[in-house]
């Protein structure tokens, strides 16, 4: 699958416009749709990672819709240097009635309508993105199940309609109180992709036909102890319990990592070898934080936006086919 393959991954530039104010509000850059449109199109029109790095641009709804200050359509772009278009179609993690710091995303009324109107705009793969939170209590049964349906219900609805899932179960890492070790997420994401695996069944989700987008394991934001290796080791074991050969192609959520450490664990990941699936990333903030700080908002910054966001699309590259080593680590 195109996606997943050749050392090229995801780039996750789909940041609701709540989320993305935040990004701006760290280099004091007010969030308005010219400063979106100027951030993103700098991105998109970094020819070198583009064509060699990045198969596909998960968009939201705005920057699908959206062109660049010349006229020209995102999707364009994107398609002119050889990626894919996809949209992230849910619309939030909301709380669950009767499940106390639990959520379920919501966003299925109406989607068979969008996703229609989403593909006639050039969008030819999802996403949806579940939220299970993890503490020695939770997540529930009930949280987990219902997230999961509604992932199947969501792949079965995009299957329809000739675009790709991409399933996203994640297990929160930097959730609150992001005090659980290793162990309590290998357990925590094993019981939720055999929940997720058995509705998508149920749904009669064609499992060939999807890309499934999950968590490492790993210790929570506040209890970092596991060492590269044992990341590796640990979400290897897992997702060969729970994850079928029949799936083509895994592309791991950095889930509030720090830039290096996403990728580290990806390379580890991959070298160790004989996974029965395609392993690449699909990352936001662990592409697009340096380039982010380079760019700073100014027109005379997008050169060097652009650097950091290629050397941080190829960093990742390399991991993708487990070759990433720490002295490539260089200022772009």
């Amino acid at each position: 699958m195109q996606m997943v393959t050749g050392g090229r991954g995801l780039l996750a530039a789909d940041e609701s416009t709540s989320t993305i104010k935040k990004r701006f509000d760290a280099i004091n850059l007010e969030s308005t749709e010219t400063s979106r449109r100027d951030y993103r199109e700098m991105l998109f029109r970094s020819d070198e990672a583009m064509k060699k790095y990045i198969s596909g641009v998960i968009l939201f709804e705005e920057t699908l819709f959206q062109k660049a200050a010349d006229g020209t359509p995102f999707v364009d772009i994107i398609r002119a240097a050889g990626a894919i278009p996809g949209i992230k179609v849910d619309t939030g993690a909301k709380p669950m009635a009767k499940y106390p710091a639990e959520t379920i995303t919501e966003g299925l009324d109406g989607l068979g309508e969008r996703l229609a109107r989403y593909y006639e705009a050039g969008a030819r793969f999802a996403k949806w993105r579940g939220v299970i939170a993890i503490s020695s209590t939770l997540p529930t049964r009930g949280s987990v199940r219902a997230n999961a349906q509604a992932l199947a219900r969501y792949a079965a609805l995009c299957q329809e309609a000739g675009i790709v899932p991409i399933v996203e179960p994640e297990c929160l890492m930097d959730g609150k109180p992001g005090d659980h070790n290793i162990d309590r997420c290998a357990e925590v994401t094993e019981f939720t992709l055999r929940i997720v695996f058995e509705e998508l069944a149920d749904a009669r989700v064609n499992l060939e036909g999807m890309i499934l987008k999950p968590n490492m394991v790993i210790d929570g934001r506040n209890a970092r102890k596991a060492s590269v290796a044992e990341v590796a080791e640990r979400t290897v074991k897992v997702l060969k319990a729970t994850v079928p050969p029949a799936v083509p192609g895994i592309a791991f959520l950095s889930g509030g990592q720090t830039t290096e450490e996403a990728t580290a664990h990806l390379s580890a990941i991959n070298a160790i070898g004989h996974l029965p699936w395609f392993v690449t990333f699909s990352y936001g903030r662990a592409l697009q934080d340096s380039s982010l700080k380079a760019w700073n908002g100014k027109q005379e910054n997008v050169a060097a936006g652009q650097r950091e966001f290629t050397h941080r699309a190829e960093m990742n590259s390399l991991a993708a086919k487990g070759n990433w080593k720490k002295d490539l680590e260089k200022a772009a």
